[in-house]
């Protein structure tokens, strides 16, 4: 399956946002809202972007007690996004609980898919052992969070793509991977510690590819984001 590319609005307000969008036309696109723009914007943000014809993954990665993520998931249900998240490290009952918010608030409607993070692409083994003081190799601690969101019936996990094939092996071919930290090759790796490049990402497996920088920032964003697609079509 070829991936496919979400971009991540990381701008501070929604004008900056859709200013951005106005430049890709009428190519439906795929994008990502995250803490940032939602919390400048609110809702409204979400309806705006809906109306240019562009998908949203909302990104607010919810982590609290199963009961108030469950009222929380409820609500955002009606949002009619396609796709939000809760961190795994909430626990199986928490996200149990988030996908039965998501599935009352959504009633007969089609439900936005419910993933899980594992560990941020900030994260790195050092990080996690000193500060974090979670055991073992990281990779098998992603692996141990994205079991926990396959039993409690989520979609998918975000991961780095380093991940994403094994993640794929301990779940199954149809548990999605979301794969933020993606670069180009040659840009700055930023504030992320474990990146890839479009074509690599897709090589290991990911369902999804977040990119951001690579595109927001890029002197032309319209083919940066071509340049994108074209790594993940070649064969």
């Amino acid at each position: 399956m070829k991936p496919e590319i979400m971009i991540a609005l990381d701008f501070p307000t929604g004008e900056d946002a859709l200013r951005f969008l106005d430049r890709f036309g009428d190519e439906p696109l795929y994008v990502k809202v995250g803490m940032e723009l939602f919390y400048s914007e609110g809702p409204a943000i979400l309806e705006e972007i809906k109306k240019r014809g562009h998908r949203i993954f909302l990104d607010l990665k919810l982590h609290d007690i199963p009961n108030t993520v469950k009222s929380a998931m409820r609500v955002l249900a009606r949002a009619g996004v396609s796709m939000t998240n809760v961190h795994a490290a909430g626990g199986r009952k928490m996200m149990e609980a988030a996908l039965e918010g998501l599935q009352e608030g959504c009633g007969e409607g089609e439900r936005p898919k419910l993933i899980a993070v594992t560990q941020l692409t900030s994260t790195d083994e050092a990080m996690m052992h000193d500060e974090l003081l979670i055991e073992g190799a990281l990779e098998d601690v992603v692996a141990g969070y994205a079991r926990n969101a396959m039993e409690a019936g989520l979609d998918g996990v975000v991961c780095s793509a380093w991940e994403a094939e094994r993640i794929h092996s301990v779940t199954s071919g149809s548990f999605l991977t979301v794969t933020p930290g993606i670069r180009l090759a040659g840009d700055a790796k930023g504030d992320q510690s474990r990146v890839a490049t479009p074509a690599r990402a897709k090589a290991m497996g990911s369902d999804y590819l977040v990119i951001g920088r690579s595109i927001t920032k890029a002197e032309d964003p319209v083919a940066a984001y071509q340049r994108c697609k074209e790594e993940i079509t070649h064969e």
